[in-house]
């Protein structure tokens, strides 16, 4: 017969359930939370420690490839940026060209009396005894010797010399440079002389004459080498030599000549030769 066996797994099967009610009742009153730890420590432990070593060793393998790409994306970058860079120093260049092209076309258009070339300023002369630059239109573009070179800020000086495709200029600094003036204010000519130094003065200003600081000079279109009334720069110092008939001054340029990048030629201007003109010595 098989009952006795059934009874015996019915018994084994209601101690079972018995024995895991209990446990379950034990562990939501918290009996076996000790119990708990103690088995829980040692394994979580042990899987802390295999974590930590696996994630040592993947790095480990990782960390070179990982620096070389971030290597290689910075050299990307920083040829980027100096792209950018370059493309910003040119745009400002652009952007400061267009400015002087724009205030020398408005300049021009204020004056439409005269006909201009303009010229870039490709060089200048490397003598510091000498004050001369040198622009990149010449005889073929209509630029003849003696015709006046202006920005829109003043007189730059006249030109000296050409060939087909370039003319040298001379400016007002030039130590052999005369150029024939007027005082805006006090109504009265002299005339503005360069020097080795670069500085312009003013010479043989009769003593009478009252200048001040700020008087602004202009051409005064006498002896016939420039046109009337550009400006040419403004009075700053005043010397008053005692038993002198004449007085001097110390003009500041109207032009920075340091950074002349662009300049007009005034073509239609045919410069005046006085000198057969001058009366000469009678021996």
């Amino acid at each position: 017969m098989d009952f006795p066996s059934s009874s015996a797994g019915i018994r084994r099967t209601f101690t079972l359930v018995l024995v895991v009610v209990g446990l379950i009742l034990l562990a939501l009153g918290g009996y076996l939370n000790p119990l708990t730890r103690a088995t829980l420590n040692p394994i979580l432990a042990a899987q802390t420690w295999i974590s930590t070593r696996y994630m040592a060793l993947r790095d480990f393998l990782t960390v070179p490839r990982d620096i070389a790409s971030l290597r290689a994306r910075n050299a990307e970058l920083e040829d980027q940026v100096s792209l950018l860079q370059a493309q910003v120093i040119d745009l400002e260049q652009q952007m400061r060209e267009a400015q002087v092209a724009s205030a020398l076309l408005g300049w021009a258009r204020t004056r439409p009396q005269n006909q201009y070339v303009a010229a870039d300023v490709v060089g200048r002369d490397p003598s510091p005894y000498l004050h001369y630059i040198f622009i990149n239109q010449g005889s073929d573009n209509g630029i003849r010797r003696g015709m006046p070179v202006v920005t829109e800020n003043g007189l730059v000086g006249r030109v000296d010399a050409i060939n087909a495709v370039g003319a040298r200029i001379q400016i007002i600094t030039d130590p052999s440079s005369a150029v024939n003036v007027r005082l805006e204010t006090a109504e009265t000519e002299a005339i503005l002389m360069g020097s080795l130094t670069g500085e312009i003065s003013l010479e043989m200003i009769p003593q009478e004459v009252e200048l001040q600081k700020g008087d602004i000079v202009l051409t005064s279109g006498l002896g016939g080498n420039f046109p009337q009334n550009l400006v040419v720069g403004q009075v700053v110092n005043v010397q008053q030599p005692q038993g002198s008939l004449f007085q001097e001054a110390d003009i500041q340029p109207s032009v920075d000549f340091n950074s002349l990048k662009v300049v007009l030629v005034i073509t239609n201007f045919k410069p005046i030769d006085v000198t057969p003109l001058l009366p000469t010595s009678v021996p």
